[in-house]
């Protein structure tokens, strides 16, 4: 039966439904890469079903159509014994809503900075202070008419040495002019007479241009000093402002504290220091699963699985389904969940477990100086932080003697498909040269999950890693790389589209990310579990290749079709 009991902690939530006959996980889990426990999925199930009927708070997660959309927000739930064994679970997300406070009956924040005269309150009014200093320097008139004033009296000093320094060297031809047409015309006396004249005015001019400068030199020192008076007492300011918020916000991450399940307690300047990053990202410590196992461990309960969805819209960069699970992120949960699940007995990660013996390279051509193989998907193109079984590796048994880097292009762990290997260092260099060129023709096929309705295209979104979540890549137009991508659709059913992509480009994660972008189709590859939803397999494939050969400069086509 369902656990309708009342309990003395509004934040421990009781299951709606019987959970009585499901099975306790051995394990807690593996937050960074997990399939959802039955126990979480009831937990996440129940909270969405709270998040679509909810009146007590307001913040548009964008998953109706609305013109003031706030995006939608990472929710977690983490399942929970009492010390009586009562099973329930806690509730949380990831930053703040917008515009609410903490909405009833959800774990709180690691460290509120609550209202009231502490550190925080202190900071921000001498800091506000300074601000308040910085922006009457620039609405001072003298601000800015001092440093006009400065670049125009430059300017004019600029503009009449030149005219003078142009006067000169006229006058100075004119002089060498006399000289040499009177030479023959005067007499010595008169001539000599003629240059010591000519003289004393070409001495008279230096001298006049030496104290213009000088007279120019002086007014522009004047005027800079007056501009550094200002500028200098400006740039103070914001070094001053910039050194308080610095250290308020050290503040602030040394209150952060964590504890584990061995009680020990760090917070996030201990946690990031000790991997030698001085400053934590920003929000770190605010994400769902950390503030749900600091208030399990503060109240003693047991943590018994956890999991984080998405609820509403996407953001704009990167790619979030509404509803779906995500494991937590790396830049900034992994340092401090890595220290949290210490003295839990979490899941192994399964991305550090040799899963791929089993899987075979099919070999589709073959000479003395390269091999074009069909890698299974599962496999890795070359070694991993943990897993070594790799294409790199197989080859590398597989062809001892061969020289250098054997493997010419990469597939992505979960992509199947044709790979070059090349058996010698400049066989390499000549491919890698076609891939660089372009000259290489590529083509995979994939299956999307959902219908498109354009027949061909093509999709121009630059991408880059997410620093805070890798391997994740954004759609970022500032700092991307350009990745390009031709598509035509195959065949349609009425769930899915079959579908050819050519790669212009060579991105990580391009074809994935082109797919399942809402600026590209919208629709992720069917098994993509980063960017869609998980599945037996990605239902993607690399299934032709042309390329010149090296040697014969014959033109090598090859393809194999995709199991799916």
């Amino acid at each position: 039966m369902a656990n309708n009991f009342m309990h003395t902690d509004p934040c421990f939530q009781a299951f709606h439904k019987d959970v009585t006959g499901i099975e306790l996980p051995e394990k807690f889990t593996f937050p960074f890469y997990y399939e959802p426990h039955e126990l979480s999925v009831l937990a996440s199930n129940q909270l969405q079903e709270e998040l679509a009927q909810t009146t007590d708070w307001k913040h548009d997660f964008g998953v109706t159509p609305s013109e003031n959309v706030n995006s939608g927000k990472m929710f977690g739930v983490l399942v929970v014994q009492d010390s009586s064994g009562n099973l329930g679970f806690l509730k949380g997300f990831s930053g703040k809503l917008a515009n609410t406070p903490k909405p009833k009956r959800f774990v709180p924040h690691v460290y509120d900075l609550l209202p009231g005269r502490n550190f925080f309150e202190v900071g921000m009014e001498e800091i506000n202070a300074i601000t308040a200093k910085i922006e009457a320097f620039e609405k001072h008139p003298l601000f800015y008419i001092t440093q006009e004033n400065l670049e125009k009296l430059k300017a004019r000093a600029a503009k009449d040495l030149e005219k003078v320094n142009e006067v000169a060297q006229l006058a100075k031809k004119e002089r060498k002019k006399q000289k040499k047409e009177l030479k023959d015309q005067l007499s010595e006396r008169e001539y000599a007479e003629l240059v010591d004249q000519l003289n004393q005015e070409s001495v008279q001019k230096k001298f006049y241009i030496k104290h213009l400068t000088e007279n120019w030199e002086d007014k522009i020192e004047k005027a800079e000093k007056q501009t550094a008076h200002f500028y200098q007492e400006h740039h103070s300011l914001k070094e001053a402002r910039k050194s308080g918020s610095i250290g308020l916000q050290q503040q602030i991450f040394a209150h952060y504290e964590f504890l584990n399940a061995q009680g020990e307690r760090q917070n996030l300047l201990e946690i990031f220091n000790a991997l030698g990053v001085h400053q934590p990202p920003a929000g770190a410590g605010d994400c769902a699963a950390p503030k749900l196992l600091q208030y399990a461990y503060k109240m003693g309960y047991t943590p018994i699985c956890m999991a984080e969805f998405w609820w509403g819209q996407s953001p704009k960069s990167e790619i979030k389904i509404h509803q779906n699970y995500y494991p937590a992120c790396t830049g900034k949960c992994q340092p401090i969940l890595s220290h949290m699940l210490q003295g839990l007995n979490v899941d192994e990660n399964p991305m550090t477990i040799e899963k791929s013996a089993h899987l075979t390279i099919q070999t589709l051509f073959e000479d003395e100086y390269l091999v074009v193989i069909n890698k299974p998907a599962g496999l890795l193109s070359v070694p991993g932080k943990a897993v070594t079984d790799s294409v790199a590796t197989r080859m590398k048994a597989k062809y001892p003697e061969a020289s250098g880097p054997l493997i010419v292009h990469r597939l992505d762990m979960p992509t199947s498909g044709i790979m070059l290997i090349a058996k010698n260092l400049e066989i390499h260099d000549a491919l890698q040269k076609q891939f660089i060129s372009r000259t290489i023709e590529k083509r995979y096929i994939a299956v999307l999950d959902g219908v498109i309705e354009p027949e061909s295209g093509t999709i121009d979104l630059p991408l880059r890693v997410d620093l805070e979540n890798r391997p994740h890549q954004l759609v970022c137009f500032e700092h991307g790389k350009s990745a390009r991508t031709h598509f035509e659709v195959i065949s349609r059913t009425s769930s899915t589209t079959r579908i050819h992509f050519h790669p212009v480009t060579g991105r990580t994660h391009q074809l994935r990310m082109h797919a399942a972008h809402h600026l590209g189709l919208d629709t992720p590859i069917i098994g993509d579990s980063l960017y869609g939803k998980k599945s037996n397999r990605l239902h993607l494939h690399a299934e032709f290749l042309a390329f010149d050969h090296p040697l014969t400069q014959k033109r090598q086509t090859i393809e194999i079709a995709p199991n799916f």
